[in-house]
């Protein structure tokens, strides 16, 4: 059988869209609950953890009895199987943390109702994308079995299997279509390949010839067909022992007990090989059992039922190089076929006995066998199996965001030229983050986070936004003592020792810091010109221009093209009021230098940009430029910005921001994930400021269609405005919004809102002259 690459199956698209996605929940029963689905979530759980850089998993465990069990840390949340309403605040729970993807175990056993049917349930509440792991698929469901695993395979992005005819069934008997199935080997440990008699001593069997099964012991298993075909064996090798390795099933245990451990040890006395037989009556963990499967010479699987689509311990065994004998299971034909291993007849003692005989005779053929199987379990270890997970997590992804790009509204009007109404400026949530020491810089949900505290970054935008505001006519007392707040901040973020600002501080007001960032003065420089320029506060006026004398000429020498461009934008509305100040005139043609020299180092004819690659708050480097008053720079800006605006715009019309989880470097792949609100402001300020420099009405249609970014028109279809609180959520994640409603997002949308309020009013005014001077002229 071969495995194909995981890669080959996925489409193109995740070149644009997959990022190995970090917050995996996996759900199903977990160690130390004794079952081989408990094994398996748990070892896939860890291996997602330990191969996937940066992950963060956890798990969500079904449990068999109502009292549950002591799990480790990683299991967050665990409900009983057959309660249906736990299923309902298992979704819940999921729903309200930060997961990407849920992974499924499933088996129709482990959860309740009419074959398994409670999982529903949990499925139909999710809001993220589910990729689910069949373990049984049967050939001949009745129909409550056929219609549970269809509707499982309807709730889930993606559906994996293991073997070739599990594919087969899910397409032809539960009519899966094969585009969504990928086939993903059962993980197994890296084990080296060694020889048997490197372990033996750990269990007493030195000088002996061992065989070895493992697993929870119950009927179906077989074994009494190996002990039945003991005597012959012995016969020929007196020192050949067989070990059982497994606790009895606890289901089998709690109806039956021991009695068939019991039934087995009878059949070895009576077969007169006791001494041939032992039982290891226990579960045991990973470490324990690799050394037991080393420790083998061949290993069997007689199991009596060829209706087994996966079998873990012969994935075990296989893949640590094993000579392995086996009855024909489905799963057993594939993975044995071409000399990877011997396959036997159903319950046939004298073949099993033919079988070891031979393989313990003919050793090159037995190690050649052992060779072959390790070989090819090198592609089942779990770093290549988790990988392969991984990227079926990521095209769920993908799928979930196509799924819901294809019901996006478009016709909301991402083209439309008919009259927007502004919504209302509503700052409840500007004033629920503001205290007396001035904007917290996160949020949880809508409440502030007190825990990470404050920064200049946000001051100075929030500062900022009471100046537009305070314009555009909407001043209170309220908003008056807010900025007074931001002012305050601001001067207390001010260190002389070496003319900037400090930018991060804790809850508890302590700086965290000596220097912030180039970007974080350049801001605030920004912040001090809108002061300046805009504000009719005398005492404002004054404070701002002693702090921006200072801070100024430090600008010249930081390296940050955006700290320059917000400088630029400070000095350009710090003009409005003071255009001679010779100083602001000398830093201005400094800066601008600087800026226009990255352009033409980095510009091509089809790469009209600034650096090689778009970051965060790309537009405010077109946008500066354009506030330069040189009309040589107006047109490099205004072709930049359009270049930036038609980069950013996705096919159906609407804004597609550069992503923050990868950005865009020139000739690599563009991030499409996390999309950030920042960049939504920064674009809109801009093209306003592009309407209001050429008198283009599509400049101005421009900043109308990305603002309906907040409100929907975006790759999601949701709205990034929450109207209940007037905070703007965080981000747009590849399939949801970052419920989080912080500082930096909240100010962006009401700076974006508050820049078209103030473009209104001058339209209007304008408008207003319009009509008024022909009727004056002829009066």
């Amino acid at each position: 059988m071969q495995h194909p690459q995981h890669s080959s199956q996925i489409g193109s698209d995740l070149a644009v869209w997959g990022h190995n996605p970090k917050h995996v929940a996996f759900i199903g029963d977990y160690l130390p609950r004794q079952c081989g689905i408990a094994t398996f979530t748990s070892d896939l759980y860890k291996s997602y953890d330990t191969f996937i850089t940066d992950s963060s998993p956890l798990v969500v465990s079904v449990n068999d009895t109502p009292d549950g069990y002591d799990y480790p840390s990683e299991v967050r949340y665990d409900f009983y199987q057959h309660d249906q309403e736990a299923y309902r605040k298992a979704a819940e729970f999921l729903n309200s943390k930060d997961v990407d993807v849920v992974c499924l175990q499933h088996e129709y056993g482990i959860f309740g109702g009419p074959a398994g049917s409670y999982i529903l349930t949990l499925l139909r509440n999710l809001t993220m994308p589910v990729v689910t792991t069949f373990h049984t698929i049967l050939k001949d469901p009745n129909e409550e079995q056929l219609l549970v695993l269809k509707s499982i395979a309807d709730l889930s992005s993606r559906v994996i299997c293991m073997s070739e005819k599990g594919r087969d069934f899910l397409i032809n008997i539960y009519e899966i279509p094969e585009s969504k199935i990928d086939l993903v080997p059962h993980g197994i440990p890296d084990m080296p390949f060694v020889d048997p008699h490197f372990y033996k001593d750990k269990f007493g069997m030195e000088g002996k010839q061992t065989l070895l099964t493992f697993g929870l012991l119950s009927p179906n298993k077989g074994i009494e067909n190996v002990i039945k075909a003991l005597p012959r064996i012995v016969d020929q090798y007196p020192n050949v022992v067989y070990m059982v390795l497994g606790a009895t099933h606890p289901h089998l245990l709690k109806h039956e007990g021991e009695t068939y451990r019991n039934s087995l040890k009878k059949l070895a006395a009576d077969l007169g090989v006791r001494d041939n037989v032992r039982f290891y009556n226990q579960f045991v963990e990973l470490e324990d059992l690799l050394e037991y499967l080393g420790s083998a010479d061949i290993y069997i699987t007689p199991y009596l039922n060829p209706a087994q689509i996966t079998s873990g311990t012969l994935s075990y065994a296989f893949g640590c190089g094993k000579a392995v004998v086996s009855t024909p299971y489905w799963h057993a034909e594939e993975l044995l076929a071409d000399g990877r291993g011997v396959l036997v007849p159903f319950g046939d003692s004298e073949a099993i006995a033919d079988q070891i005989i031979n393989l313990l005779t003919d050793e090159p053929t037995r190690h050649a066998m052992r060779k072959k199987a390790y070989m090819m379990g090198r592609e089942m270890i779990w770093e290549q199996v988790i990988h392969a997970y991984a990227h079926s997590f990521a095209q769920a992804r993908q799928e979930r965001m196509s799924t819901i790009n294809s019901q996006v509204p478009y016709s909301m009007g991402a083209h439309s030229s008919a009259v927007f109404k502004l919504p209302l400026l509503r700052l409840d949530h500007l004033f629920r983050l503001t205290d007396s020491t001035g904007i917290v810089q996160h949020a949880r949900h809508h409440l502030p986070f007190y825990e990470e505290g404050y920064c200049t970054d946000d001051n100075a935008r929030a500062l900022i936004l009471t100046q537009i505001l305070q314009e555009v006519g909407m001043s209170d007392q309220k908003l008056a003592k807010a900025a007074d707040n931001y002012c305050a901040f601001i001067n207390h973020a001010y260190t002389d020792e070496y003319r900037r600002f400090r930018n991060f501080m804790s809850y508890d007001r302590r700086w965290l810091e000596d220097i912030g960032s180039d970007d974080s003065t350049g801001r605030t420089v920004w912040a001090l010109g809108t002061c300046i320029g805009r504000s009719s506060e005398r005492n404002t006026v004054t404070w701002a221009m002693s702090l921006l004398e200072k801070v100024l000429p430090t600008v010249v020498s930081m390296t940050s093209p955006r700290a320059w461009a917000f400088a630029l934008l400070g000095i350009h509305e710090y003009q409005k009021k003071f255009n001679d100040d010779r100083l602001a005139k000398t830093i201005q043609r400094q800066l601008l230098d600087k800026l226009i020299f990255r352009y033409t180092e980095t510009a091509t004819e089809d790469w009209p940009w600034f650096e090689n690659t778009l970051t965060y708050d790309n537009a405010v480097l077109a946008h500066s430029l354009l506030r330069s008053g040189d009309e040589r720079l107006t047109t490099i800006a205004l072709n930049s910005l359009r270049w930036l605006v038609d980069l950013q715009t996705a096919k159906n019309g609407h804004f597609q921001p550069i992503g923050s989880n990868g950005f865009y470097t020139k000739g690599q792949p563009r991030a499409y994930f996390d999309q950030q609100p920042l960049e939504a402001q920064s674009t809109v300020s801009a093209c306003l400021t592009a309407y209001e420099i050429t008198g283009d009405e599509e400049w101005h249609r421009t900043a109308i269609r990305i603002f309906k970014w907040f409100s929907g028109l975006n790759d999601l279809g949701l709205p990034l405005y929450d109207q209940q609180t007037g905070g703007c959520r965080d981000g747009m994640h590849i399939d949801r919004l970052n419920q989080n409603q912080g500082a930096e997002s909240t100010l962006s949308y009401l700076l974006a809102l508050a820049d078209l309020y103030a473009s209104q009013k001058k339209r209007v005014a304008s408008k207003s002259v319009n009509v008024a001077l022909p009727a004056l002229l002829n009066g």
